[in-house]
């Protein structure tokens, strides 16, 4: 009835001993692996804001480009440029913007803190039961215009022939180190992403194990009960028919 009424079949030590070991071990290890499969999942979530901040920011490059390529053309007058530069500037501190405020529950993922403009150290993320068991980005993302080369530009004070074209290079630049950047991201997403699917599948198979040490098989225990009913049933029965057999025979006697 104890074994029926909670669905295991290890309710002591003392009932397998041996068994209960292995199964707190595989219960252990599938405890581990669940949180893993969490903190994989939030490393996935972690990655995927860098990602869509940097998108944007990409985006920004390419209006800045396009407007050096403005202003280098002839037809474009001092005033053109005067306003030009403005608008460049207003890009560039927005992207500067995006950099210090991007976070994932306090922790800046594209520079290093929000009012330190240093790149980050590498991000691990714990997958697995054991330490060893992490999956970490490349590091030292530094997004913003300092990082990307650009900081002479957000404050220029003119733009001429002369430095619109080496400016013009430097932001091709800043979208490949922007593109390095989101790739080694990018690349840490599809580890976990990954990692996730293998872990489900462990946990899995891990809880199906402990459950096929643990729990009761119920057509079995149900078949064992059935069994003891009709041995109590027998038994009274017999003692029911002993009495009978008493009671006559005491009548026989005091007749």
């Amino acid at each position: 009835m104890l074994r029926l009424s909670t669905g295991l079949r290890i309710n002591s030590a003392s009932d397998d001993p041996s068994g209960l070991a292995i199964a707190d071990k595989l219960k252990t290890q599938a405890n581990s692996i669940k949180q893993g499969i969490k903190n994989a999942n939030n490393g996935v979530a972690f990655l995927q804001i860098a990602d869509k901040a940097m998108s944007e920011q990409s985006r920004i490059l390419d209006i800045v480009k396009s407007k050096l390529i403005q202003a280098k053309s002839d037809t474009t007058s001092n005033q053109g440029k005067d306003a030009i530069k403005k608008d460049i500037n207003k890009y560039l501190t927005q992207l500067d913007n995006i950099a210090s405020q991007t976070n994932y529950n306090g922790i800046s993922v594209l520079q290093k803190k929000s009012s330190n403009k240093e790149g980050t150290s590498k991000f691990v993320f714990q997958v697995g039961e054991k330490s060893e068991n992490t999956i970490s980005t490349d590091g030292n993302v530094q997004s913003n215009t300092t990082g990307l080369g650009l900081e002479s530009l957000k404050n220029t004070s003119t733009l001429d022939d002369s430095n619109v074209g080496i400016w013009m290079n430097n932001v091709d630049m800043a979208l490949d180190k922007l593109n390095k950047f989101r790739s080694d991201y990018g690349s840490t997403v599809n580890q976990l992403e990954s990692s996730v699917r293998y872990m489900s599948s462990m946990h899995t198979s891990l809880k199906k194990s402990e459950s096929v040490i643990r729990d009761i098989d119920y057509a079995q225990e149900y078949s064992i009960l059935n069994r003891l009913k009709l041995l109590m049933m027998a038994g009274m029965f017999a003692m029911v028919q002993a009495n009978k057999v008493q009671e006559n025979m005491l009548k026989l006697l005091f007749k």
